[in-house]
């Protein structure tokens, strides 16, 4: 097992960033439907990462039997995982969606141990799972709250997100050996974006559109470039350690979303919330121990 510490930090702070870009995402979702804001959110995110490309003279090409598999698993990630998200959230609460979406390490290790690629070991099995309880301590009494009457509904389209999602950080892998990083996510941006101007133009974003406001352009920005550098750096953490020691950082995303909630909106910093945070530390601390580890 390598000991460098970089992919295990790059995987936080796109964990962390996640969380910030939910809360920018909650803030301005209303001035538009989520397929455009999420088309505006990856135009950004590509436009961020194609200069860079050009500066650093990196090509975007690719062997003509991987392009539709790495423009896929864009779309994936980024259009049908979004879409199934924001259909969620019609029958379920975001408390319930953040806690179903938490399965996501859970899942990837599973895919990641069918397939072949990582091994399944005990350490890092009870890690993950203590991502999950610190996760649902830290969002307390928001589960008990169902939503509408189908839930169930809600609940098997986030799960299925969350597939999606676990899926594709297997399936990147073999790629990101091949080609450079950057490469692949300017692509896979870009395949999705084409995808959700599909998704946007039904929603009506050339003829209903009326446009964001000042402070609203300000909070797509913000997750558009913030997406494009976590990408970049949710690619390079694949690329140099497993899936499932990546993925499990996804768990500190809706315990920044509540701190940040604390911080901003006086929101109260209960006692389930700091204890979930320890628990879900203490997660992701097992499932990088030495002994958890997987070639």
């Amino acid at each position: 097992m390598s000991n460098d510490w970089r992919p295990v930090a790059v995987a936080a702070a796109v964990g962390v960033q996640v969380g910030l870009a939910l809360v920018a995402t909650r803030y301005v979702v209303g001035e538009s439907g989520p397929a455009t804001l999420a088309m505006f959110r990856y135009a950004i995110g590509a436009l961020c990462l194609l200069p860079v490309l050009y500066i650093q003279n990196i090509p975007l090409r690719f062997a003509r039997g991987d392009v539709f598999p790495i423009a896929a698993l864009g779309i994936v990630q980024f259009g049908i995982l979004i879409a199934l998200l924001n259909y969620g959230l019609a029958y379920i609460t975001a408390a319930r969606v953040a806690l179903l979406f938490a399965s996501f390490p859970l899942m990837t290790m599973l895919i990641a141990a069918t397939l072949g690629r990582e091994k399944l070991t005990l350490l890092k099995t009870v890690g993950v799972l203590l991502t999950m309880l610190g996760v649902a301590l830290a969002l307390g009494e928001k589960l008990f709250d169902a939503g509408s009457a189908d839930h169930f509904i809600g609940e098997a389209i986030v799960l299925l997100a969350a597939f999606c999602g676990a899926l594709c950080s297997v399936l990147y892998r073999p790629y990101l050996q091949r080609y450079p990083t950057l490469s692949i996510g300017a692509f896979a941006m870009l395949a999705s974006v084409g995808f959700l101007a599909i998704l946007a133009t039904w929603e009506g974003v050339w003829t209903q559109w009326a446009g964001y406001s000042a402070t609203g352009w300000a909070a797509v920005l913000f997750i558009g470039v913030s997406s494009g550098i976590g990408y970049f750096g949710w690619l390079w953490a694949l690329r140099h350690a497993s899936p499932t020691r990546v993925t499990v950082f996804l768990g500190l995303s809706p315990v920044t979303a509540a701190l940040l909630g604390a911080w901003l909106l006086a929101e109260p910093l209960t006692i389930p919330l700091l204890l979930g945070l320890a628990v879900l530390l203490t997660g992701l601390w097992l499932a990088h121990r030495p002994d958890a580890a997987s070639p």
